[in-house]
């Protein structure tokens, strides 16, 4: 059985365009949202690309500004200058 991973970011400006970068490159995401924060899990493995999120705020973002917004996540973080990845075990 695949395990779940999880981020939790603040429901807030700043935090809004990463939430819909996340759930469009991951389709098998879903978002449960409440005041003030928005909690994403996905089976197996989730990506936040830089790129992504560049696009929908129209400059370059860099993956450790995810850090401001995060409230909590479940699983093992790789980080990059291209990405965020969340996955339990590999």
């Amino acid at each position: 059985m695949a395990g779940i991973v999880s981020i939790t970011l603040q429901n807030n400006d700043e935090a809004r365009p990463v939430i819909e970068s996340i759930l469009h490159d991951n389709p098998s995401a879903s978002a449960n949202y409440m005041p003030g924060a928005v909690k994403i899990d996905c089976p197996e493995r989730l990506v936040v690309k830089a790129g992504s999120v560049s696009e929908r705020i129209g400059r370059d973002w860099d993956p450790q500004e995810i850090h401001l917004t995060i409230v909590s996540m479940g699983g093992s973080l790789d980080e990059d200058d291209e990405e965020l990845v969340l996955s339990w075990g590999v």
